[in-house]
């Protein structure tokens, strides 16, 4: 089968650092941190205080005031990812054919605000009492459904849930769409808001998150100690077309998808495969089908959570996906900044992956200070970097329940003739 060649023209991005993707990519080459109290519920009878709080969200700057009623959060931080990435992308709908044009966002819980208060809700005054939206607003797939509707997208419409690796398969499963011949464009990537009481103490009780009160300790991916991850909220959300369709519209190309990998460990519900064998499959799988070696890639934005088994696992990983390569590769995790997005995190880091080619710069890993033997790669440590003589860089996310994906972008190097 002849591969269609797959192209970035819209990114967009609300997180703990920023309220646009230009926003967020430039705090994260400062290195500026988004982990600060929670100010979503009162933390004083729980023990996490920290998150990444997407920060002076305001959903009727994004959304028209009645419709953003009948969303939960984690929908309106995808419509408002969604309304950047398709304004970037200068998509004419009207003269498209909505029919090829589709849309796929993942999300790891779904409505989880939605689901916790409207329960208060009916444990007082009876769950007859529970507004009608109910439903509609907290299932998962609900974020790709409103884009689709907004937007006129009648081709393939879907939410892949795989936890923490959600937002990394829309990407890759929209790419594949596209490069083998079911669409011309495709809106993909993932959104989250689980910063609610239930949603913080259930990862808390299994003891994933860190109860580290200070910002500057909390999330310290690649440090010795590290001691669990910060919960984050955001959306991330990318436009795809196959290259001679944006071309023949003269639409800016950002950046190229060139690679996918999707494996499982088959090993846990929660903890990764000892030696990270699964990711390093899903790592392979990806320079293959971009047709690369590995030592065509110079970064890695890594899943890198800040829990214990995490990165040990992924370093694991890329040296046996990389082999002697692994020590000449940057690898830095800006789950630091932004703390950890779940479904979401996949989509936001291919945002940043994308930018990283772009602007030829590397994101740091910030607060690290103390090595830890067991993760010995460039870590980008405290300050990012220029690098413009990257061409390649892979993106890594990694779930519960072992999913494992690794998508692989292209620096675009074309011209629009």
């Amino acid at each position: 089968m002849n591969k269609r060649r797959v192209v970035i023209t819209g990114m967009g991005a609300v997180t703990p650092i920023g309220l646009s993707a230009a926003e967020s990519w430039s705090n994260a080459k400062a290195g500026v941190c988004g982990i600060a109290p929670i100010t979503h519920y009162d933390t004083a009878d729980m023990k996490v205080k920290l998150a990444g709080e997407v920060k002076n969200f305001v959903p009727e700057q994004f959304i028209d005031k009645r419709e953003a009623r009948k969303m939960d959060r984690f929908t309106q931080l995808a419509m408002a990812a969604a309304g950047e990435a398709m304004a970037q992308s200068g998509l004419d709908m009207a003269a498209e054919d909505a029919g090829r044009c589709g849309c796929i966002v993942s999300s790891g819980i779904g409505g989880l605000h939605t689901l916790y208060f409207e329960g208060l809700k009916g444990g007082e005054r009876g769950y007859d009492k529970i507004t009608p939206f109910y439903i509609p607003m907290s299932i998962t797939n609900i974020a790709a459904g409103h884009i689709a509707i907004k937007y006129g997208l009648k081709g393939m419409c879907a939410c892949v849930t795989a936890a923490c690796a959600g937002g990394a398969n829309a990407v890759g499963d929209a790419f594949r769409h596209i490069r083998d011949g079911y669409a011309e464009v495709m809106v993909c990537g993932g959104t989250e808001a689980a910063i609610t009481p239930n949603g913080m103490g259930g990862f808390t009780s299994m003891k994933a998150l860190t109860t580290n009160p200070d910002p500057a300790r909390a999330c310290i991916p690649f440090d010795k100690e590290r001691s669990g991850f910060v919960m984050g909220e955001g959306a991330g959300i990318l436009v795809l077309e196959e290259l001679s369709h944006a071309q023949a519209r003269g639409a800016a190309i950002l950046g190229e998808v060139a690679g996918y990998g999707a494996t499982c460990d088959a090993h846990h519900i929660t903890a990764p495969a000892p030696g990270g064998e699964g990711s390093a499959a899903a790592m392979r799988q990806s320079l293959a089908d971009a047709g690369i070696a590995p030592g065509d890639v110079g970064y890695i934005n890594a899943h890198g959570t800040s829990t214990p088994l995490n990165e040990a696992c992924e370093t694991a990983a890329i040296k046996l996906a990389f082999g002697d390569h692994a020590y000449k590769l940057a690898v830095s995790s800006t789950k630091s900044m932004t703390g950890h997005l779940l479904g979401a995190a996949g989509a936001v880091e291919s945002v940043f992956s994308a930018l990283t080619l772009l602007d030829g710069f590397l994101p740091p890993t910030i607060h690290y200070q103390v090595p830890d033997e067991a993760c010995d790669l460039d870590v980008v440590p405290n300050q990012g970097r220029p690098a413009p003589e990257l061409e390649y860089v892979l993106s890594n996310a990694l779930g519960f329940g072992g999913h494992n994906v690794s998508l692989i972008f292209k620096k675009w190097k074309g011209s629009f003739s």
